[in-house]
């Protein structure tokens, strides 16, 4: 009787693999970034901001969708970085750094969307500082144990979470709409527009805050080696997640604004739950409120499902800790992966505020992560051809060259987050240097 280690099932179809992207996309972000963004933009040509997201988020996602369709494996960019630049070359640094800063920005990105329910929970209640402490680590360790079951399960429970999503902007627009003049804020969106290098400046700081909305819609990648039909899946799902939650953002700014001016909008950090309130009442108010904190909770779930196969493929490819390439026996998940993730993440919603991370989170990724990864869709298209592609980008090379000036543009709109990234690639340079004839043995085990 012979004995069979755990691995990955593919059991993720098409409409599961498009709700945990999407349930990742919008969690807290566009709730408690909406008056940020106007508040930045100063005037009602805040929505170009959106427009700037929802074109760089579709330009990227072609980029993804080929990669994705054509390795589709866990690890998502681990993955495509170590293919793309030489599996024994420059492809091996890459793809540990992208490892390395995922084990810092992964769990950031999970304190942003538990800091951010706690921030929004206090439109019922006024929390202190440690209160809210309490709540986003609570968030965080309920995430963990909703995560610690079989994918089949987390594919079906997507799907209900999901739901809670299309509920809340469902509510929103259809209010909007029922108003009768929702198309209001379209038509002054030019109005005391002066194309200056301060509106550039200021729609690049606010061009920030709408891509972290956006971040998500290539989370299906990380689950590669769990998705059905991958060569068509991955893509269908990418794209329809952009397309979709751009329909949304932006019909759902239109919406609150078409109520709430945006003199008005740019002061109130719950501008949505206050939109539903003069439209329904504040019992409807309450109501659209515990939706839209389902929805945080939905995002923090995908986004910790995803990560969790990163630390997973790279241990399990030889090239990190081997502890992380463990399975849990009977579930057939990286738990190991899932717990120290989690960890980290609880750690850090005790130490950070959520307007400290969200810079954070673009920077450390741009350089790293996506700009390597559009010159690596490049390399591997002049090595390999296109011929067996299962999906190819379309307008080649356009998707790339825009999604490269693109990245380049918000990473200086960072700041001093920017600075933050040069750190952490320098000090993945060093410790992999460092401990790169570790790696090499543990390969050859």
């Amino acid at each position: 009787m012979t004995s069979t280690s755990p691995a990955l099932k593919r059991k993720i179809g098409l409409l599961q693999a498009t709700s945990i992207n999407m349930i990742d996309m919008v969690g807290i972000g566009p709730f408690v970034v909406l008056y940020l963004v106007i508040q930045i933009s100063a005037g009602p040509h805040f929505l170009y901001a959106w427009f700037v997201g929802a074109a760089l988020s579709f330009a990227d996602a072609m980029i993804w969708s080929e990669l994705g369709a054509a390795y589709p494996v866990a690890g998502g960019s681990y993955n495509f970085l170590k293919v793309a630049y030489g599996e024994e070359k420059w492809g091996r640094f890459f793809s540990f750094l992208y490892v390395w800063q995922t084990m810092i920005q992964a769990p950031l990105v999970m304190a942003s969307a538990a800091l951010g329910f706690a921030e929004y929970l206090n439109f019922f209640v006024p929390l202190s500082a440690w209160a809210s402490k309490f709540v986003s680590g609570a968030i965080i360790i309920l995430v963990v144990i909703a995560l610690y079951r079989k994918i089949e399960e987390i594919g079906k429970l997507s799907i209900i979470l999901w739901s809670c999503m299309i509920i809340i902007f469902t509510w929103i627009i259809g209010a909007g709409i029922f108003h009768g003049k929702m198309m209001e804020p379209l038509k002054h969106i030019n109005d005391n527009l002066v194309l200056n290098q301060l509106f550039f400046v200021a729609l690049g700081q606010a061009s920030v805050k709408t891509i972290y909305t956006f971040l998500g819609y290539y989370n299906v990648c990380y689950l590669g080696g769990e998705i059905v039909n991958p060569g068509k899946n991955i893509p269908r799902s990418m794209l329809i997640s952009v397309v979709g939650i751009t329909l949304l953002y932006v019909a759902a700014n239109l919406s609150v604004t078409s109520v709430i001016p945006w003199q008005s909008a740019m002061t109130n950090k719950y501008v949505v739950s206050e939109f539903i309130k003069i439209i329904s009442g504040m019992h409807a108010a309450n109501i659209a409120t515990v939706i839209i904190l389902m929805v945080a909770f939905a995002s923090l779930f995908s986004a910790t499902l995803g990560y969790s196969r990163v630390p997973y493929a790279a241990a399990k490819d030889g090239a990190f800790f081997s502890v992380f390439a463990k399975l849990h026996p009977t579930k057939h998940f990286p738990y190991v992966s899932l717990l120290f993730l989690g960890g980290v993440a609880f750690i850090f919603s005790l130490l950070f505020k959520m307007k400290h991370v969200i810079d954070g989170i673009l920077a450390m990724r741009i350089l790293v992560q996506f700009i390597a990864q559009a010159i690596g869709v490049v390399l591997l298209r002049k090595r390999n051809g296109t011929e067996n592609l299962p999906f190819k980008m379309w307008l080649y090379p356009l998707p790339v060259i825009i999604s490269i000036l693109m990245w380049l543009f918000v990473f200086f709109s960072t700041g001093m987050a920017s600075l933050l990234a040069v750190l952490l690639i320098s000090s993945g340079t060093i410790v992999f240097y460092l401990t790169k004839n570790l790696w090499r043995k543990q390969q050859e085990l």
